[in-house]
């Protein structure tokens, strides 16, 4: 049995969450629109979608809340997703800089970088030895990101924890030697990878040479063994993208709940109108919720739909 949902204003012992968060007692209620994340979330551990989401999630479309996932994933790789939980829509995917319509696969929303600021980028991950990939809005292509190299093609091996990544994905990569000097055109966001420290470092260093330009987080995905730094142009984040969702829809972003568990989950968990944390997320993540859920190998999103619907 696993542990119930703990909001806010009820706290455990030892509870880490920010005290200044209570939700108002009618919150639950008045949700229109529900945002998961996936890796972590709506995924458990072992990267799969137990039937217990999928008909937790179909038990909140039938009380009339729209479910809508907000992911760090590519746009191609959120649509298998999207499809076992029976969603349909828009996807927000790279934390906010691409919006799409699973229909017919239009573009809704693309972040676009200042040039002058990619270049930084870009001049800066060449300097400290790393590999950068940079996203552009491919898919019809059959393509989702540029890199410089692949893993056994000629030249230099990519470092280890970046040349994992593009071993996994190379059927989807572009390769362009020169792309550090000449990036390709409509980039919406890239990464690099490395250990944590040196993400960090990375971090700070983008940020204090383009002050309000960038927006910047670094995060592992549990399917790879190094850090991302993921970049892109300012202001861009999963909330970005759901709060243009849900202002096209006529939603407000008190009727709006986020549930996540890193921290490109953290804007829409802070803005939305319900903001909660899985049992695994990282303590900053459950210190901004309003509640905390159930890990994602132990039903968090059964707790979260008992939350939303429970009452109805």
């Amino acid at each position: 049995m696993h542990a119930p949902a703990t909001p806010a204003d009820e706290p455990a012992p030892d509870d880490n969450r920010d005290a200044s968060r209570h939700p108002h007692p009618g919150a639950a209620g008045r949700i229109r629109l529900l945002v998961l994340d996936i890796d972590g979330t709506v995924s458990n551990s072992r990267h799969e979608i137990e039937d217990a989401t999928v008909q937790a999630v179909a038990r909140v479309q039938e009380a009339g809340i729209a479910i809508l996932l907000a992911t760090g994933r590519r746009y191609r790789d959120v649509l298998p997703v999207a499809a076992r939980l029976g969603i349909e829509g828009p996807l927000v995917t790279a934390s906010g800089a691409l919006v799409k319509r699973t229909s017919d696969h239009a573009t809704l929303f693309r972040a676009s970088f200042d040039p002058e600021a990619l270049a930084e980028v870009l001049a800066r991950i060449n300097a400290r030895g790393l590999e950068p990939i940079l996203y552009t809005d491919s898919f019809a292509e059959g393509f989702d990101f540029h890199c410089r190299r692949l893993p056994g093609s000629e030249g230099a091996d990519p470092p280890k924890g970046v040349g994992e990544y593009l071993a996994r994905n190379r059927h989807l990569a572009r390769i362009d030697p020169g792309l550090d000097r000449h990036p390709p055109a409509g980039v919406f966001a890239g990464f690099t990878m490395g250990d944590r420290g040196t993400m960090l470092d990375l971090e700070r260093e983008l940020d204090g040479a383009c002050p309000h330009r960038l927006s910047l987080h670094c995060i592992r995905s549990p399917r790879y063994l190094d850090w991302m730094c993921e970049i892109a142009p300012a202001g861009v984040t999963k909330w970005s993208g759901v709060a243009a969702i849900a202002a096209a829809g006529g939603i407000l972003p008190r009727q709006v709940c986020a549930v996540g568990d890193d921290v490109n989950d953290l804007p829409m968990i802070r803005a939305a109108g319900l903001g909660i944390a899985m049992g695994n997320a990282l303590p900053e993540v459950q210190a901004a919720a309003d509640v905390v859920v159930s890990s994602h190998d132990d039903g968090g999103i059964g707790d979260v739909a008992e939350l939303l619907v429970g009452h109805r």
